[in-house]
């Protein structure tokens, strides 16, 4: 079921609004709602809300066997979970919309095709055995704009999400448990985030930022760029018939480049707050006795094992200080 498009006096008072660099909801025409994080008790499991629009994205690895085109290299797949909950537009059952197909393809060009993540060092015993990264993505609400938002929550994910170590003794694979040896990051390249431009069929009504989801039902053309911190332009899609002038693009590009830089920043001290108030997998469980045994050293002393510290010297040798 299609909700009902805005009535005319709707879409006069918003280009009129526009005309004067003024939105309903109070933002400037190249300001986006500000970003908040709620992160799981598991790793990779983080909401992202933009305003009132809110996705889930939850990452999860398991052993298989690579593609024999490409025995080194590790499976990165992305599902996209659509439901009426997030808008009465999408359909529990039935072919996808359109919409929903243009979010999946973003999601995997931003995700997988741009080599963000490195897919090589998700090889555990070549042509035997890698990682295979499930990234599932639920849409919880649609207050426009999903596509950015579900980006922005995929990429948190990743970052936030940890593998277990694990340790090859000739054919043999050894996962360690987290309490044991405490869980890897994902080798990360660059972290592209989406921004989304709406254009408007008027050449008065100027383009804006992150639209709402009127600004989105108003709009006959979608300009999304996928930046990443270091400047770099990865992804570029338009939808729509609205001609853009090579200066105007420009103009998009450069505000995307300040926009980013703002969202790596937001997203990076997010990462920084939940990984000082949660020991992930060292926090209410059995094994550290309510939390007693904090780190990897409390839980080998606590089994009566020797621990030593040291540190890397020139040539890569070890120099241990001795037992504590």
């Amino acid at each position: 079921m299609r909700p009902p498009s805005p009535s005319i006096p709707e879409r006069e008072f918003t280009f009129s609004a526009l005309k004067q660099s003024l939105r309903l909801d109070g933002r400037q025409l190249l300001e986006m709602r500000k970003p908040t994080f709620r992160f799981g008790s598991e790793l990779g499991w983080v909401e992202c809300a933009l305003g009132k629009t809110r996705v889930l994205a939850q990452v999860d690895a398991t052993m298989t066997k690579p593609i024999p085109e490409r025995p080194f290299e590790g499976i990165i797949s992305i599902h996209s979970e659509f439901s009426p909950m997030a808008s009465t537009q999408y359909e529990a059952v039935g072919r996808p919309s359109e919409e929903e197909i243009v979010i999946t393809r973003m999601l995997d060009k931003i995700i997988r095709r741009c080599d963000s993540i490195d897919k090589e060092s998700l090889c555990i015993l070549a042509a035997q055995r890698v990682w295979h990264l499930r990234i599932t993505v639920h849409f919880l609400a649609d207050a426009g704009n999903l596509l950015d938002c579900a980006c922005l929550a995929a990429m948190v994910a990743l970052k936030h999400f940890r593998r277990p170590e694990v340790e090859v003794v000739g054919e043999e694979v050894i996962v360690h448990s987290p309490l044991l040896r405490a869980p890897v990051p994902l080798g990360i390249h660059h972290t592209p985030f989406c921004l989304s431009f709406a254009l408007f069929p008027d050449p008065e009504v100027p383009s804006v930022l992150d639209p709402s989801q009127l600004e989105s039902s108003l709009c006959d053309g979608v300009v999304s760029l996928a930046l990443n911190a270091q400047k770099e332009l990865c992804v570029v899609q338009k939808a729509g018939g609205v001609p853009l002038a090579p200066q105007d693009f420009l103009h998009l590009v450069a505000i995307g480049v300040e926009r980013v830089k703002q969202l790596d920043t937001i997203v990076e001290e997010a990462l920084a707050n939940d990984f000082t108030d949660h020991l992930g997998w060292f926090k209410d469980h059995e094994a550290t006795q309510g939390g007693k045994f904090r780190t990897i050293e409390d839980l080998m002393r606590a089994k009566g094992e020797k621990v030593q510290r040291g540190k890397i010297g020139e040539g890569g040798v070890i120099e241990y200080n001795g037992d504590e």
